[in-house]
């Protein structure tokens, strides 16, 4: 069988160790995945460093191109001389269809290489958050080499999208694209992210400015310079937020009554309310779940690192520590300390099974 089918992947190269690429790698290596990396740019831990690109992708069955994307071509063209036909490369940019166009031009058929773009970063894997998702681009002249990025991607905890490049920038251009902007646009207006008492409504756009003040610079510029798409979404987004402003700031006729800006309830609604409180309900629920899906990550790496230094799941000092800080909070926020430690009695018999479960997240 030859090493390009579907055998499993034991050593990736990653070309590029900063912020995304250490965090790629801290992934695969948990993975139990070796890792090579090099970065004149970055720090790289001296385990893993390599001293050259020859060094670099000696051995590796998959390499991962994690620079800008303006530096994307010269990597290629750089790594292109180096490679064998059973070794595949892979970038993971923000945009597809400029690294996908180059790597046809520059690999072709002789050499496997995949689109992908892993839709987390530092950010969100630090926090716990769950399921990560990454994008994989279909392509018609590696469909092996396809299947086993997939495959990668799934090993590292990854639920895999199959998207072609066009349709991939279409939807970023709409989403990653036009959320940086209007982050970008609040943080130059002088919007204050850390407002004492802010409604949630700004809560989750402070979240966005925050983490795309963290990102470099270089994602935002290739986001809209990059992607084809982008100038277009800017256009109209530009267009609605003019016409919005117009509607609230002219003068209605004298004698009519000014049209609400709000969106109308749906006429099923008998008490607009209630629909309003239960749609804020519902809302509040799905971020609850998202919570419980990241303390369940956090959950399984406390107890691979327990496993490691031989203690055991329940820990029982920690829980009465955890309860009293629980019951205090409570307090804190006007809310019954008794019930609230019911609430996490609950929690720790669902994090003390998560932590008990032999079966791997997938």
């Amino acid at each position: 069988m030859r090493r390009g089918s579907m055998l499993p992947t034991s050593k990736v190269a990653l070309l590029g160790y900063g912020r995304f690429g250490a965090a790629l790698g801290a992934l695969l290596r948990e993975a139990d995945i070796e890792i090579s990396a090099l970065d004149p740019h970055a720090p790289v831990p001296d385990e893993v460093r390599a001293g050259s690109l020859e060094e670099l992708v000696r051995g590796a069955d998959i390499i991962v191109v994690a620079v800008p994307v303006p530096a994307m071509r010269a990597a290629f063209e750089a790594l292109r001389p180096l490679l064998s036909p059973e070794q595949i490369v892979i970038d993971v940019g923000s945009v597809k269809l400029t690294p996908s166009r180059a790597m046809a031009e520059i690999f072709g058929k002789s050499t496997p290489w995949v689109a992908t773009h892993p839709l987390f970063g530092p950010i969100s894997l630090a926090r716990g958050e769950r399921p990560l998702v990454a994008v994989v681009c279909h392509s018609e002249q590696h469909p092996a080499a396809v299947r086993r990025v997939v495959a990668l991607y799934e090993r590292i905890g990854c639920t895999v999208v199959l998207e072609d490049a066009d349709a991939h920038d279409r939807t970023m251009a709409w989403t990653h694209a036009l959320a940086f902007f209007v982050a970008k646009g609040m943080l130059d207006a002088g919007a204050p992210t850390n407002a004492p008492h802010a409604p949630p409504s700004f809560q989750a756009l402070a979240r966005t400015v925050e983490a795309a003040r963290s990102d470099a610079g270089h994602l935002y510029a290739a986001l809209h310079r990059e992607n084809p798409y982008a100038s277009e979404a800017r256009k109209k987004l530009l267009s609605a937020l003019q016409a919005a402003d117009q509607g609230l700031t002219a003068e209605p006729a004298r004698g009519s009554q000014a049209p609400s800006p709000a969106l109308s309830l749906p006429a099923s609604a008998a008490s607009p309310e209630l629909y309003e409180t239960r749609e804020l309900i519902d809302e509040i629920d799905r971020e609850l779940l998202g919570l419980f899906a990241r303390r369940a990550q956090l959950a399984r790496r406390a107890a691979k690192e327990k496993a490691r230094i031989g203690r055991p799941v329940r820990d029982p000092a920690r829980e009465a520590e955890l309860f009293e800080a629980r019951r205090r909070w409570a307090e804190e926020r006007g809310l019954d300390p008794a019930s609230v430690a019911e609430i996490f009695e609950a929690i720790l018999r669902f994090s003390r099974h998560v932590q008990e479960d032999p079966i791997e997240e997938t």
